[in-house]
């Protein structure tokens, strides 16, 4: 493939439709279902997803935890205004964060939060502006974070989440991401059980979710656009539940496009999943050929982002904005707090 356009993946979106809240009911949002050989459409609420899921199948779930990654405090000595927002630990107490407004925070800045709960100290500047920061406290960080921090939201949500826990799924267990993985946010545990007692394997992978996720593709040859890296890892009972599905003829169904970019990165050429750990920069375009996934379940995205593009390769440019169209037309919910569409 010579070309790929970043405009190919463009499309209006009103502002309005741009979901500022959860809802009260996780499971009470719109489901979209898109047939990926036709390009049909069929509209549903998002708890009749069982339906659409047949015994033998396995369901993919990424079962990291989001953490209150977002950091207020000031400048010491001048009591100036700074944002931190964690991105990935290094080692330690030492964090790459992204701080605003990054050139008053030079190596040797010190920052305080939380009335000196929680102090810090600029090491260095590394790539793309990012700061590296040692932080200081007594006790445990966690629980320091958690009383100080706040849940890191996508920069087009502009309310204030009432409930820390409406930005994390019903089986969020290991912390480490900087953004939700949201399409599991519409499950409920109920939903799941239903799920597994109609015969459907469930296996959890973990992908700490980045901010890179938000990332504007810039080149507008899209083969140009450098993949940000993210950790993942792929226990053995989830390696193991989902190469027993595909031998057994069952469909992989990824919730979410950060599950689909773990199993295609942890599978080997012949599509089996090797149990393991490791960083990822897949970056997954129309021509991709999957390996594992049989289809996916995602909300809807941003226009000329990594996510769309991942979408389009599994169910074609055409289809997807021709869906995206369609769920505008009927005044479906964009984005992290938004409704869901269904590849299948």
């Amino acid at each position: 493939m010579e070309q790929l356009l970043k405009s190919d993946f463009y499309f209006e979106l009103p502002q309005e439709l741009i979901a500022q809240d959860p809802l009260e009911d996780r499971s009470s949002s719109r489901l979209l279902v898109l047939d990926k050989r036709t390009g049909a459409v069929s509209h549903h609420v998002f708890r009749e997803v069982a339906d659409f899921l047949h015994p033998g199948d396995c369901l993919v779930l990424n079962n990291t935890k989001v953490i209150p990654a977002r950091l207020l405090g000031e400048r010491e000595g001048t009591g100036a205004h700074v944002e931190v927002l964690l991105l990935k630990r290094r080692e330690g107490d030492v964090w790459e964060t992204l701080v605003r407004p990054g050139k008053k925070c030079r190596p040797g800045t010190r920052l305080l939060f939380g009335d000196g709960l929680l102090r810090a100290q600029v090491l260095e500047v590394v790539e793309e502006g990012n700061r590296l920061i040692r932080f200081e406290y007594e006790g445990i960080f966690e629980e320091v974070l958690d009383r100080l921090g706040e849940m890191p939201l996508p920069p087009y949500i502009t309310h204030k989440l009432k409930d820390k826990d409406r930005y994390q799924t019903v089986y969020a267990k290991y912390e480490g991401s900087a953004a939700a993985p949201t399409a599991g946010l519409h499950f409920t545990k109920e939903l799941l059980r239903q799920i597994e007692e109609a015969g459907v394997e469930i296996a959890y992978v973990t992908l700490h979710v980045g901010l890179g996720t938000f990332r504007p593709v810039k080149e507008e040859n899209v083969l140009d656009h450098h993949m940000h890296s993210e950790y993942y890892e792929v226990t053995e009972e989830a390696a193991e539940k989902i190469n027993r599905t595909r031998e057994r003829g069952g469909r992989v169904i990824c919730v979410g496009t950060t599950s689909c970019r773990t199993v295609e990165s942890a599978a080997d050429e012949t599509g089996r999943v090797q149990p393991g750990c490791g960083n990822t920069e897949i970056f997954i375009y129309p021509g991709y050929r999957f390996k594992v996934l049989d289809a996916l379940i995602t909300n809807f995205h941003l226009p000329e982002s990594t996510l769309v593009m991942l979408v389009s390769a599994l169910a074609g440019r055409e289809n997807v904005l021709n869906a995206y169209q369609e769920a505008i037309r009927e005044r479906y919910r964009f984005y992290s707090f938004g409704d869901v569409m269904m590849v299948l």
